[in-house]
């Protein structure tokens, strides 16, 4: 019964949160259902949520953000082209200085927070680094860092990047990045027994994403496992099988993760932050601002759109980059591309060297308070 009563819970904020999309939407703003289903999830879980009687553990599962992830993933799979490996190829030593720049920028910024803020080295380390709002709380819990500090930063970066970035992306020109969304509505049933058969290979590549710990499996793991089939079918049919899809499950695809992203910010983290919360809004804002510049440089050198480019180096979540890219119509299989090799690099390099900098801190505070009491 508890199971059922959440279930509608689940479905009565999403569809509450929808409504911020539609309003949005009609006043055309960018990525409007992501972006208004997040601040009406917000607003219904802070200010809300005695009056819908709302729990923490009782907001948004993450089954729908999930869900969410999986429908681009088979949006994205069915748009891979194989140029995206070319343009790897020509531009490969730029991307891989801009990744680096990326992450050294993070640690910058994750450094200079600890310098004015009250929060540890680790805690700040972890917090400015954009390795995932799930994996970099769980990692820094691990070494002893503040896990509900970490978590604020990285929400309260993601917000910044979702709620301003498309904004100022949105008046710039995207060029040769759009997407040619699929949209086969004519009724086949060879065309819903092919539907059926990306779905499954979409949760299989998840299934499988997550079993080898891939970051972000839902969304990598679906692409990477609908690209394979669609590969083997192309070897066979020259011209591809069309499947049933419609554009308005990217829509559906929005209102869940924005709407997850938005029930998972409450007031108690504004609260319990202090002088912390305005120091990571600089410090947040300031890193917004130099990936950004980073990213027309990279876009001079490369001849890659300027949007396409700060939307693959900007420091956002990989779903909610590629989301935007998609309702921007830039290369979003680009963008995947970049955000998730950043994102495997940061979680495989950074939290040994994180470990082994909170090790030396540790020996080097040891050995004052030995000199000290001789």
């Amino acid at each position: 019964m508890e199971k059922i009563y959440k279930l509608h819970l689940n479905i009565f904020l999403i569809l509450l949160s929808m409504l911020g999309g539609f309003i949005f939407s009609f006043i055309g703003s960018p990525i409007s259902w992501l972006l208004g289903s997040l601040i009406f999830a917000w607003l219904l879980c802070t200010i809300g949520a005695k009056w819908l009687k709302l729990e923490e553990e009782k907001r948004i599962h993450p089954f729908w953000r999930q869900l969410g992830q999986t429908i681009l993933g088979i949006e994205l799979g069915q748009n891979f082209k194989v140029s995206i490996l070319d343009t790897f190829e020509d531009h490969f030593i730029v991307i891989v200085i801009a990744l680096l720049s990326t992450i050294a920028i993070s640690i910058l910024s994750g450094i200079l927070l600890w310098r004015f803020s009250s929060a540890s080295m680790m805690t700040c380390l972890f917090g400015s680094t954009p390795g995932g709002i799930s994996a970099m709380p769980a990692i820094a819990d691990e070494v002893g860092a503040n896990a509900l500090v970490v978590t604020f930063i990285q929400t309260l970066r993601i917000l910044l990047v979702v709620g301003i970035l498309p904004f100022i992306v949105g008046v710039l020109p995207s060029h040769s990045g759009k997407i040619d969304h699929i949209n086969h509505q004519s009724y086949s049933l060879f065309s819903s027994f092919w539907t059926c058969v990306l779905i499954i290979g979409a949760c299989g590549g998840a299934l499988i994403g997550k079993k080898i710990k891939m970051p972000a499996p839902w969304l990598i793991g679906s692409m990477l496992g609908v690209t394979c089939i669609q590969f083997i079918v192309t070897l066979v049919f020259k011209d591809g099988v069309k499947a049933l899809w419609s554009h308005n499950l990217i829509i559906l695809a929005q209102i869940l993760i924005g709407s997850s992203i938005g029930s998972r910010v409450g007031m108690k983290m504004f609260k319990e932050l202090g002088q912390t919360f305005f120091v990571s809004l600089i410090s947040t804002s300031s890193l917004v601002i130099l990936l950004s510049l980073l990213s027309v440089g990279i876009s001079k050198i490369t001849h890659i759109p300027l949007v396409t480019c700060i939307l693959a180096f900007a420091p956002g979540g990989v779903a909610e980059m590629t989301t935007t890219a998609i309702a921007l119509h830039a290369d979003s299989t680009f963008v995947l591309a970049v955000q998730s090799l950043r994102l495997m690099t940061i979680l495989i390099l950074l939290p040994p060297l994180f470990r082994f900098i909170n090790d030396r801190i540790i020996i080097n505070s040891e050995h004052k308070e030995s000199m000290s009491k001789t």
